[in-house]
């Protein structure tokens, strides 16, 4: 368990370094993380963890969602 809260960790960073260029929508973070070595799945969880540490600011655009950091 303590390796995946690691690798959830290391996709968290790799969606923050990302979002410090500026606001991004699921899609190009989905593609940048799978970029980066990282599936769909974990793309979901490190948002979460973002989410969840108050990190970011995540609002619904028609049919698409944008990030953005706080």
């Amino acid at each position: 368990m303590d390796e995946m809260c690691l690798s959830i960790g290391e996709a968290a960073g790799c969606v923050y370094k990302l979002l410090e260029n500026g606001e991004s929508n699921m899609a190009n973070l989905k593609s940048h993380l799978k970029d980066n070595g990282y599936d769909q799945q974990m793309a979901f969880m490190a948002i979460g963890w973002l989410s969840r540490e108050d990190k970011i600011c995540m609002a619904k655009n028609g049919n698409s969602w944008s990030l953005r950091l706080k």
